[in-house]
């Protein structure tokens, strides 16, 4: 439903939208009945209204004031009059975001309440007094704050694609940094709370020392006696703060700052025994600016990447990420927290979205077969004893001295086309990535650069709009593996150092249920696969998935101990069925409290070798304990 522009006086304006808000009210509750998003669609048409509404009364308050400071010169008095009284109207601070009202004197009477259709009230109204143009300077209504509702969350359901954006409640959300609905005032800034208190716990039939993050690398085969043993950890690290600072630089250009942290990082000195200590870790942290007169939106700073399926657009945390437990999120799943900037356009009235974002790159290599790390990030290779490849360097200053930076030589290039139309949400993407390093050969230095790609999309169909859906995704390319769940390689090394580029895919659907307000049931399949590049040189054998590799040992336990073989064995793919469900048992003015289960099936498959292709499995049950206090 679009509204049409009103002209005439600013009187007649005025009069014209509250007889439209009139007819709208009763239209609003009729359809509420049968259908909600009609509803939410005319709540935020409303909004719009309103913002019309309070411009006029801007309008009219200017003309009150400039007759009252007429007649002050001719000797004359004025009175406060109209439908914002003299001085003080309220003031509109963004097209579908914020409303910053106060206390309105009408016709000489005392103050009464602003009202704010489709909108959520902050907090209770602080009065203060309220005088006439002739009181005592200073004496002015203390403001109260009034929020909206977000402009995402406007532009969203504009796009009416029956997805929607994220429910903050749900666990997706929460994962992408959904905000709280409460919202405090620093002068013309507005300040969002969101996170959650979490107490998450696993039982496994393998040991796998990381906790809720599925690290599949590390899926042990028989050959470990991690194989043989059982596993329960449960801590409460994922616990999570975020906070947005936002603010309106005029009618049409909103700027915003957003942060969000937890506990998933682990120092020198933490251990299971006493204290527990994890430390906090960024995980988001970035600047906004969004222009809603020309439909543009700016981003810099540490975010999901533009690759990252998203629920409708291309917008800030509304990506669309699985209701799992586990903190990896999804074996297949294409993601990666960095930092990025980014331009996005949307057209056709937040229909059709395209996007750029330049990200931070880095690179996976795998060197089986190849000779000892010298050192710092440099291997041998065949032939001379001193020939080697420089990969990276440890880090040095504030960075991880124990980590490998990858060589890297220009930013990660992606581009996205995103269409929302009435019925579901499609995207299609792509990925440029310049893997780099250096190779000494025969006391010879070489640079070498490759150029990797990807391309893929996804897409959310609902079935049942807002109570089933399904999604799918899927991304495809050379030298991309790190961009999904398992962190498979994106290259080996070839015979003069230079990256091997490893074929990659990976893939993702699932079905989702919300049968009604506190229950949310899911079921996901994911898988991410790699390729195989070798070569044989000098009577050896080199590269990820080599047929010649040592997998001998994999099926014995305590081989790699008391001899026996070894287990050399490279992955090929990596599968996971998961189902699980999260009831929110409690929900109000003090938060929302929700619990959850998942169930777990994961298993390995390898590129063969001499002695087979061994394959291992993983099985997990998790349990989740969450407190809202800003939802």
């Amino acid at each position: 439903m679009q509204i049409p522009f009103l002209s005439g006086k600013p009187a007649g304006r005025l009069a014209s939208l509250l007889m439209l808000c009139s007819v709208l009210v009763p239209m609003a509750a009729a359809w509420g009945d049968e259908d909600p998003e009609s509803l939410d669609i005319m709540e935020r048409q409303m909004a719009h209204l309103q913002q019309q509404q309070q411009a006029l009364q801007n309008e009219l308050a200017a003309m009150h004031q400039q007759i009252a400071q007429h007649r002050a010169r001719l000797g004359g008095t004025s009175a406060a009059s109209g439908a914002g009284g003299a001085g003080h109207p309220l003031e509109v601070t963004g097209t579908g975001g914020h409303v910053r009202g106060g206390w309105m004197p009408v016709e000489g009477h005392a103050p009464q309440q602003a009202a704010v259709t489709g909108g959520e009230r902050v907090g209770r109204p602080h009065i203060g007094g309220y005088s006439d143009p002739t009181s005592e300077p200073g004496d002015q209504p203390t403001v109260e704050s009034v929020v909206a509702h977000r402009e995402e969350d406007l532009i969203s359901h504009m796009a009416n694609n029956n997805v929607g954006p994220h429910n903050r409640e749900t666990v997706g959300a929460q994962s992408a940094g959904a905000l709280g609905s409460k919202v405090f005032h620093l002068g013309p800034v507005a300040i969002i709370l969101g996170g959650f208190f979490d107490a998450a716990a696993l039982v496994e039939n393998r040991q796998v020392s990381s906790g809720i993050f599925n690290y599949w690398n590390a899926i042990p085969f028989r050959n470990s006696s991690n194989f043989h043993t059982t596993n329960f950890n449960g801590d409460a690290r994922y616990s999570r703060f975020s906070l947005m600072a936002r603010g309106q630089l005029n009618p049409h250009l909103t700027v915003a700052g957003f942060v969000e942290t937890d506990f998933g990082a682990s120092a020198e000195t933490t251990n299971p025994y006493e204290s527990n200590s994890y430390v906090p870790r960024l995980r988001q942290a970035y600047l906004t600016l969004d222009d809603s007169r020309a439909d543009l939106h700016f981003l810099i700073g540490q975010a999901w990447t533009m690759l990252t399926p998203d629920r409708v657009g291309i917008v800030p945390r509304q990506e669309s990420l699985p209701e799992t437990i586990e903190s990896s999120i999804l074996a297949g799943q294409t993601w990666s927290r960095q930092w990025q900037v980014r331009i996005v356009k949307d057209f056709l009235k937040h229909r059709l979205w395209t996007g750029l974002s330049i990200e931070n790159p880095a690179t996976i290599y795998d060197t089986s077969g190849f000779g000892d790390d010298v050192g710092n990030g440099e291997f041998r290779l065949p032939g001379n004893s001193s020939n080697y490849a420089k990969l990276g360097s440890n880090g040095v200053g504030l960075s991880s001295a124990t980590t490998n930076y990858s060589n890297e030589i220009a930013p990660d290039i992606i581009g996205k086309l995103a269409w929302d139309p009435s019925w579901g949400h499609y995207e299609v993407e792509g990925v440029v990535h310049f893997p780099h390093d250096r190779s000494v050969m025969n006391g010879v230095g070489e640079n070498h650069t490759a150029i990797a790609w990807g391309a893929g999309g996804s897409m959310i169909l609902p079935v049942i709009p807002h109570r089933l859906e399904v999604r799918l995704a899927g991304l495809a390319g050379k030298g991309i593996g790190r961009y999904g769940s398992v962190l498979l390689p994106d290259a080996t090394l070839r015979a003069n150092g230079g990256p091997a580029l490893l074929s990659s895919a990976q893939t993702t659907a699932g079905v989702i249920a919300h049968p009604n307000k506190v229950i949310d049931v899911y079921g996901y399949f994911g898988m991410q696969r790699s390729g195989r590049n070798y070569f044989d040189e000098d009577g050896g054998s080199y590269g990820y998935g080599n047929p010649n590799a040592d997998n001998t040992g994999c099926m014995t336990e305590g081989s790699g101990i008391n001899g026996g073989g070894g287990c050399a064995a490279n992955i090929r793919s990596v599968e996971e069925f998961t189902i699980g469900a999260w009831y929110r048992f409690i929900h109000g003015q003090y938060g929302t409290v929700q619990a959850g289960t998942q169930l777990a099936y994961s298993r390995v498959h390898t590129w063969g070798g001499m002695g087979g292709a061994p394959t291992t499995s993983l099985s997990e049950i998790f349990f989740d304990f969450r407190y809202l206090p800003f939802q």
